[in-house]
């Protein structure tokens, strides 16, 4: 064997070595799986379904009944009887405002009817006398006993008598009306609760000078509360008088309320173009004023792509879910929701009906993880 044959043969061995080599390292390849599986997991397709169609608003809440109470009279409060968070009665005394001077006028108004009393029934004593005068005197003129001056004269003392009558009366209604002027601004010295219910807020202490239309309290009926919302022109359909509404308080926990639409103020507010609707919310010892309140309002149903809750994730402040491709390789896609149904959250965008997706991820990173589920 020549040099030259020799180097041909380890040539060759050396080229089977390596093709061998090489052959093992691919098969060795094919047998690492090119992707991480998931086996535990719920796999699901989105669907479509109908949902309620609600229109929600949010409002204050506001007592059916409230009162500012405030002074007519000009004087100096003596006397504070109520505080705020007070319960009330109707007519029961809450402040007292110096009655001096209010008593001192209706003394004085009393006096003066009393006179113009006493001035009329002078007065009819004085008519009395004057028509049984005047109907002597007519008949005796019949019989030609007076002559036509004496009963002209007779006649006309009857007319000056019943001018004066009806002075005096006139005075005595007038000295009426003063007295009972004064009687009323004597009860204006009194400020009384209106009706049943609690104070809410006072605006006075004793020594105040009150002056007419000063604020003293604001009395509210506890009894009765509405959520008060605003309503857009274009959604106005959906608030009909009666009409039930699903109501949450938040101060309550949100816990539903069935409130029912008790008035549409009219008048739209000319800046944003919405109504204001009053809804009437049920008893409740918790409601107060001014609490943040939301409604919905019934729309009828609409269609459309729903996915249980448990597939969201968060990323900070998105949501996404983790959708599958024709490989069963998971990506995660962000998505925009909608409304809540029950265990189940509209999709608004980011995934199309048929689609599979994750239902359970749970905290697990399944990106680009091949997804064998049930």
């Amino acid at each position: 064997m020549n040099a030259n044959t020799l180097g041909l043969r380890l040539g060759c061995l050396i080229v089977a070595a390596v093709l061998g080599g090489s052959g093992c390292s691919t098969e060795q390849q094919a047998e690492v799986p090119s992707k991480e599986t998931e086996r535990n997991a719920a796999v699901l397709r989105v669907k479509q379904a109908y949902i309620p169609d609600v229109l929600e608003t949010v409002g204050t809440v506001r007592a059916a009944q409230t009162s500012d109470l405030a002074s007519q009279i000009m004087g100096n409060i003596v006397e504070i009887r109520v505080h705020e968070g007070d319960r009330v009665y109707r007519g029961q005394v809450l402040a007292v405002i110096d009655d001096s001077q209010s008593r001192a006028a209706v003394d004085r108004a009393a006096a003066a009817e009393l006179a113009a009393r006493q001035q009329l029934v002078a007065a009819d004593s004085d008519l009395a006398l004057a028509e049984a005068t005047l109907k002597r005197c007519r008949y005796l003129y019949e019989q030609k006993v007076v002559s036509q001056q004496e009963f002209d004269e007779v006649h006309a003392r009857h007319q000056a008598t019943l001018a004066r009558r009806d002075i005096a009366q006139a005075g005595q209604a007038q000295a009426r009306a003063v007295l009972n002027q004064a009687t009323t601004s004597l009860g204006y010295t009194r400020i009384r609760a209106p009706f049943n219910g609690v104070v809410t807020h006072k605006s006075v202490d004793s020594g105040t000078l009150a002056s007419p239309g000063m604020p003293i309290f604001t009395v509210e009926d506890m009894g009765r509360y509405r959520l008060e919302v605003a309503v857009n022109e274009s959604d106005l359909s959906c608030a009909r008088p009666g009409g039930h509404v699903l109501v949450a308080i938040e101060a309550l926990g949100n816990a539903e309320l069935k409130g029912k639409v008790v008035q549409i103020v009219p008048a739209a507010d000319p800046a944003s173009r919405a109504f204001l609707v009053k809804i009437e919310l049920p008893p409740d010892t918790r409601l107060r004023s001014g609490l943040f309140g939301r409604a919905e309002f019934s729309r009828g149903t609409l269609e459309a792509l729903l996915i249980p809750r448990s597939a969201v994730i968060e990323r900070g402040q998105l949501q996404g879910v983790f959708v599958l491709d024709q490989n069963k390789i998971a990506s995660l896609r962000y998505v925009t929701l909608g409304k809540f149904s029950g265990s189940e959250v509209q999709v608004l965008s980011g995934l199309q009906s048929g689609e599979w997706f994750v239902a359970n991820p749970g905290e697990r990173d399944l990106n680009s993880k091949r997804i064998e589920g049930e």
